[in-house]
């Protein structure tokens, strides 16, 4: 037995395909593996993950009509996937739109210092004030609201479908847009750079299946937004008057102002150091 494994050693068997690796081929490697698992977190709670599930199989059921030689099956596939990167382009637009956003969002910033952060700590702590006394304020009355913070991912498309204002925000001029009746009460706000940039913008609405069959329609635009972008959305219920947060996809419910507030600088705070 080891006569036959110097053999092998001598001859290159296992030698040969590793002469040549070097640090690129690591590099290779790392980025490939990196690839897969930024696909598999960004498929794994979407509704992709169940089209590319879908996927596999068809691609599983071609690959035994190939072995099989099964002819009917491989002259239907032959003829599909001379289009097939055209049709699952346009069944993932959303996912690949979403997935491209992300990528694009990634910042390039440099290291921060400690006296800007506290700069930008004071400051995002004055209107994060504010929606959670305007929040705390509609909460009570039971006035539906939907705050949209915006992030890295810039979401003019959305601000465009409102009014612009681009005022000092504070908690009284908050209310006062989604007071019922209001001009602009049927819509989101959206928070930019720390102003109330626009009112009365409408959002995309999820068509997730999971989401629970009670929560209305602000409540499945503010998912929706959330998963197309790293925007933070405060939502206040009409009927209840509940105050949640969607986040990258995900609904949390039934804040209190205190708790509210400690949320807001966690998803901040985090933001902040993924840009760092």
């Amino acid at each position: 037995m080891k006569e036959v494994f110097n053999n092998l050693f001598s001859v290159g068997f296992f030698a040969d395909p590793f002469s040549t690796f070097g640090w690129r081929d690591i590099l290779d490697i790392v980025c490939l593996a990196a690839l897969f698992f930024a696909l598999y977190l960004f498929v794994r709670d979407r509704r992709a993950g169940k089209l590319l599930a879908g996927v596999a199989i068809v691609v599983a059921i071609f690959a035994v009509s190939e072995l099989l030689d099964m002819y009917a099956i491989r002259y239907i596939f032959d003829n599909f996937f001379g289009y097939g990167l055209v049709v699952l382009a346009i069944i993932f637009q959303p996912e690949l739109r979403a997935a491209m956003e992300r990528i694009g969002s990634v910042p390039f910033n440099g290291l921060k210092t400690i006296s800007s952060e506290t700069r930008e700590l004071s400051a995002s702590s004055a209107w994060v004030s504010a929606i959670v006394e305007a929040t705390k304020n509609m909460s009570f009355s039971k006035t539906g609201a939907l705050i949209v913070i915006e992030r890295s991912t810039k979401i003019g498309e959305y601000i465009s479908t409102g009014t612009t204002i681009n005022a000092e925000l504070s908690p009284e001029l908050l209310c006062a847009l989604f007071v019922n009746k209001a001009p602009l009460h049927d819509g989101a706000v959206i928070i930019r750079n720390g102003r109330l940039f626009a009112a009365g913008c409408y959002l995309p609405l999820s068509d997730k299946n999971d989401i629970f069959k009670g929560l209305g329609t602000r409540h499945r635009a503010a998912i929706g937004l959330s998963e197309q972008s790293d925007a933070i959305v405060v939502v206040v219920s009409e009927e209840t008057g509940t105050i949640s947060i969607a986040y990258k996809g995900e609904l949390f419910r039934e804040f209190t102002s205190v708790s509210l507030r400690r949320k807001l600088f966690e998803l901040l705070r985090r933001q902040e150091q993924n840009e760092n």
